[in-house]
C-alpha cells in the first residue's frame, strides 16, 4: 500500500471513531471529549481517562495507547491486527478498551 493510501485510510479510521464518540457524547450521555490533531485522535473519559489513537506513516500501523497498555495494528487483509501478540482486532480492541472505561458496553466501527 502507498503512503497516500495508507493516510487515506488512517483519516477514515480517526474520522469514524471521532463520529462515534461524538455520537456516545449527544445520545448515551457519556462524557467523552474527543480531540483530533492531524493523525492523532485524543479520547478522554470523565475528564480523567486519555485513549490515543494514532498513525504511525512510516511504518503503516495504527497505535492504541490507554491506561490498560499500548498496542500496534498492521493491515492484513481488511482486518487491521495486532503485531506484537494474538489478540483482538483494532476495532474489537478499542471497543473492549471503551467498554471498560464507560461502564457501557459500545461497538466501535473502524
Amino acid at each position: 500500500m502507498t503512503e497516500t493510501e495508507f493516510l487515506v485510510r488512517a483519516d477514515k479510521i480517526l474520522d469514524n471513531i471521532q463520529d462515534q464518540a461524538d455520537e456516545w457524547f449527544e445520545h448515551l450521555d457519556i462524557d467523552v471529549d474527543a480531540n483530533r490533531e492531524g493523525q492523532v485522535l485524543t479520547l478522554i473519559f470523565n475528564a480523567k481517562s486519555h485513549m490515543v489513537i494514532n498513525a504511525q506513516t512510516p511504518l503503516q500501523e495504527m497505535w492504541l495507547a490507554a491506561p490498560s497498555g499500548a498496542f500496534h495494528y498492521r493491515l492484513q487483509g481488511e482486518q487491521w491486527v495486532n503485531t506484537r501478540e494474538e489478540g483482538p482486532n483494532l476495532d474489537e480492541q478499542i471497543s473492549i478498551l471503551v467498554s471498560s472505561l464507560t461502564g457501557q458496553p459500545l461497538n466501535v466501527r473502524i
